[in-house]
């Protein structure tokens, strides 16, 4: 993550349970917990405008926050959970643990694409395939890079991509021991289907076998 550790401003909550948290909702606010840190875990309650908007800013839970809680010391957060209504898929709960800089958390960081525009495989119509759009990390909170960046300026139809062939940001390594596929360059559909159509044509019939034999 580069740059600036934006804050994240919450309230501390006073009152626990489903009743105080069905009170808090109706006020317009999002409860909440922080935990972790050897302290006791904090209630919080947060703005539901103030969470729509993060939400929709995308990469809220790969995001290492600066919490700002009226009372409190500022402290360094990650989101680990968003529960939301089954039926109106709106927030009605949050989870923030607390981290060190120097923690190491698994989180899934997006994958971005580079190279297309000269890639050979793409340039001949090749089909780009992507098997993982977002890969798991072990990443230092305080340097959660912002995604990871795939060049796809060197292949060719039938080349494939691993996780060995990418440059992980400094620090970050992959949960995942093998060495998995990130995406792939296919020949095009109309490509395949001459291919196929043209393997058939060189493989003789029954018929024809037979009747070549009788030659003999």
């Amino acid at each position: 993550m580069a740059g600036e550790i934006p804050d994240l401003h919450a309230q501390e909550r006073t009152g626990t349970g489903k009743g105080a948290a069905r009170a808090v909702r109706r006020a317009h606010m999002v409860p909440g917990i922080v935990f972790g840190g050897d302290v006791d875990p904090l209630p919080i309650q947060i703005p539901y405008n103030v969470l729509i908007k993060k939400l929709k800013e995308g990469r809220f839970k790969s995001t290492l926050f600066n919490l700002k809680v009226e009372g409190h010391d500022d402290v360094r957060v990650i989101c680990r959970d968003v529960q939301r209504d089954v039926v109106k898929d709106l927030p009605t709960h949050l989870d923030l643990m607390r981290l060190r800089r120097t923690t190491k958390i698994n989180l899934f960081i997006p994958v971005s694409f580079t190279g297309e525009d000269v890639a050979p495989g793409l340039k001949k119509g090749g089909v780009l395939t992507v098997v993982r759009n977002e890969i798991e990390l072990v990443v230092t909170a305080g340097d959660i890079p912002e995604e990871v960046t795939v060049d796809l300026s060197g292949m060719d139809i039938g080349d494939t991509l691993t996780i060995s062939q990418v440059t992980l940001p400094e620090g970050a390594q992959p949960t995942i021991d093998r060495d998995f596929v990130i995406c792939n360059i296919s020949a095009p559909s109309a490509l395949r289907s001459s291919e196929d159509e043209d393997d058939s044509a060189e493989v003789p019939t029954v018929g024809e076998t037979e009747a070549e034999g009788d030659e003999g």
